[in-house]
C-alpha cells in the first residue's frame, strides 16, 4: 500500500529518548535502536502477557530462553508466526518470525530462527504533483543457539544474533547507510521432576536470560549511536497437573532493560550528546543501568516490568491462555490483557493470540490478531 510518511514516522518516534528536563515529575522512558527484537514474535507467548522465560519448551524458545530446547519433548520442530503491527493505521508494517531447532541427543539441542521488520512501503516526495520515491525501510536478525543440560534439571543456553537495520532515507541523508550489530544471550532453565500433592501433581519450572548483549547501532558517522536493547528476564512458573486430561500453567516474570537512564549529567536543562548518557559503553551501561536512576532507588524500581500469564491444556489437544502485562506509568505506561489458544493435532500446533490496553498509551498492537503455525517430528522425549 502507497502511503505518506506519516505512518513510518510513528514507528520511528520509539526510537527517540526523550529529551526532557530532570525534575522529579519527569518522565524518562529507556528507548533503545531495534526495538522489535523485544515484540512477542509468537502467539503462545503473546497470549500469556509477553511471558515465555520460565514455561515450557516450545519451537519458539529462541527468543525468551534457548536453555529450554534442552528439555523439548520433539526431536525436531519448525515455527512460523505473522504479527501485524499498526493494523489500525496501515496493512503493510508487520513482524515475520521463522524458528527451528533440532534436539541432538538427551542432553544438548540447537536452535536458530530469522525474524524481519516491515516498515511498509513509504512514499517520498516534494510536492504533490512529483513522481514519488518508494523506499522500503526493513530491520531483520538472524541467530544460532546452543543449549546443554548441566545436570538432570538445569540447562544452560548461549545464542549469537546477528542485527541489521535499514532505516535511514537517502534523500536526506547522503552518506545514510544500513546500521549493523551483533549480539549474544546467556539462558538458563530448571525443570522439576513431577511431585505428588494431597489433590494432584505438579512441577516448578524457573528460568532466566540476558539477551542482545553487543555494540551500540550507528547508522552514519556524525550520527548518535543507539543501544541495543539488552534485556534482564527473570521467571518462575508452577505446574498443576489435574489429572490425566486437564494441566494449568501459572508463570510470572520480570524484565529490566539494561540500558543507562537518560540524564542531565552537565546540568545544562537538556538530555543531548553532550551527556554521559549517550557516551557510556554498552558494557559499562548494563553494570551502570541498576543504579543511574536520578531519582534514585525508587525510579530504580520502576524501570521493570512484570507479567502473570496462566495456560490450560485439555488431553493437550486444545490450550487457553491469558496474561497480564504492566510497566510504570512514568517509563512507557505500557499495560494490556491478552487471551489466546492453542489447538494441537498430531505433529501440528495452531496458535492464535489477542491484546487489549488497559492504560492511556493505546499498544501498537491492540485489536491485532496473531497467528503462530509449528510442526513438531521426530522422536519423542520422555520428560515428565
Amino acid at each position: 500500500m502507497k502511503k505518506i510518511l506519516l505512518p513510518f514516522l510513528i514507528v520511528l518516534i520509539s526510537y527517540n529518548t526523550a529529551a526532557q528536563e530532570d525534575d522529579a515529575t519527569t518522565q524518562r522512558v529507556i528507548t533503545t535502536g531495534v526495538p522489535f527484537l523485544l515484540i512477542a514474535g509468537d502467539a503462545r507467548s503473546a497470549g500469556m502477557g509477553d511471558i515465555g522465560v520460565t514455561t515450557s519448551a516450545d519451537a519458539f524458545s529462541q527468543q525468551w530462553n534457548p536453555a529450554k530446547y534442552a528439555f523439548a519433548i520433539s526431536k525436531q520442530g519448525v515455527g512460523v508466526t505473522y504479527t501485524p503491527y499498526l493494523s489500525k493505521l496501515v496493512n503493510d508494517i508487520f513482524l515475520g518470525n521463522l524458528t527451528y531447532y533440532n534436539r541432538l541427543n538427551e542432553r544438548s539441542a540447537v536452535g536458530a530462527s530469522f525474524r524481519y521488520f516491515s516498515n511498509g512501503e513509504i512514499e517520498l516526495r516534494e510536492t504533490a504533483e512529483q513522481q514519488p520515491l518508494l523506499v522500503k525501510p526493513n530491520e531483520l536478525m538472524f541467530d544460532v543457539s546452543y543449549s546443554l543440560r548441566l545436570s538432570e534439571r538445569f540447562s544452560m543456553g548461549i545464542a549469537g544474533r546477528y542485527i541489521r537495520s535499514d532505516l535511514k532515507l537517502q534523500s536526506a541523508i547522503a552518506d545514510a547507510s544500513a546500521a549493523n550489530s551483533f549480539a549474544v544471550d546467556v539462558a538458563g532453565y530448571y525443570q522439576s521432576e513431577e511431585i505428588p500433592y494431597n489433590d494432584f501433581d505438579g512441577r516448578w519450572r524457573a528460568g532466566f536470560n540476558i539477551s542482545n548483549v553487543g555494540p551500540k547501532l550507528k547508522y552514519d558517522e556524525t550520527g548518535q549511536e543507539n543501544n541495543l536493547p539488552t534485556n534482564l528476564a527473570l521467571g518462575g512458573g508452577f505446574d498443576f497437573i489435574l489429572d490425566q486430561y486437564s494441566k494449568i500453567g501459572v508463570s510470572a516474570e520480570v524484565n529490566k532493560l539494561l540500558v543507562p537512564t537518560p540524564s542531565d549529567s552537565n546540568n545544562d536543562g537538556v538530555i543531548d550528546r553532550e551527556d554521559d548518557y549517550y557516551n557510556e559503553s554498552f558494557f559499562s551501561g548494563i553494570f551502570s543501568s541498576f543504579g543511574d536512576a536520578p531519582n534514585g532507588f525508587s525510579e530504580e524500581l520502576k524501570e521493570f516490568t512484570w507479567a502473570l500469564g496462566a495456560e490450560y491444556w485439555y488431553q493437550d489437544v486444545f490450550a487457553f491462555r491469558m496474561g497480564y502485562f504492566n510497566e510504570s506509568e512514568d517509563k512507557g505506561f505500557r499495560k494490556f490483557l491478552s487471551l489466546g489458544a492453542g489447538f494441537r493435532y498430531t505433529a501440528i500446533n495452531i496458535d492464535i493470540s489477542y491484546l487489549f490496553s488497559t492504560s492511556k498509551v493505546r499498544s501498537p498492537l491492540e485489536g491485532t490478531l496473531r497467528f503462530g503455525l509449528t510442526f513438531n517430528f521426530g522422536d519423542e522425549y520422555d520428560e515428565y
